[in-house]
């Protein structure tokens, strides 16, 4: 099973489940604006990924948002883990993990494929 962590609005969302459909392969869908993560389901996707919360942040959007965001460095981590499950926008989308663990941010061709192939 394949859990694809979206926002319906954004085309590589709609472009991303497009590319799993077509493979056949079964998901679910997680709307991560209604449905935002916890910290810890951060730190899981994260820690799968190999980045930091910044990493995976969309920066551009803080503004918008009415966040600031803290230094990027261990010291404010878990500051910036909150700021994301508060605001859920600033999570960079969509998020893809195959059932043997497998996690892109699945906004290109090679990360779907390599997702997809592993779910």
């Amino acid at each position: 099973m394949i859990e694809i962590w979206l926002n319906p609005a954004c085309s590589k969302c709609r472009t991303a489940v497009s590319e799993v459909e077509a493979s056949g392969k079964e998901y679910v869908v997680r709307r991560y604006l209604e449905q935002p993560p916890t910290v810890a389901e951060l730190e899981d996707v994260l820690a799968r990924l190999g980045l930091e919360p910044w990493d995976i942040a969309r920066t551009g959007d803080a503004k918008k948002l009415g966040v600031t965001l803290p230094a990027k460095d261990a010291e404010h981590r878990h500051t910036w883990l909150e700021a994301m499950v508060d605001q859920p926008r600033l999570i960079q989308r969509p998020i893809i993990t195959a059932s043997d663990g497998t996690t892109v941010v699945g906004r290109d061709p090679d990360s779907l494929a390599r997702v997809i192939d592993a779910g």
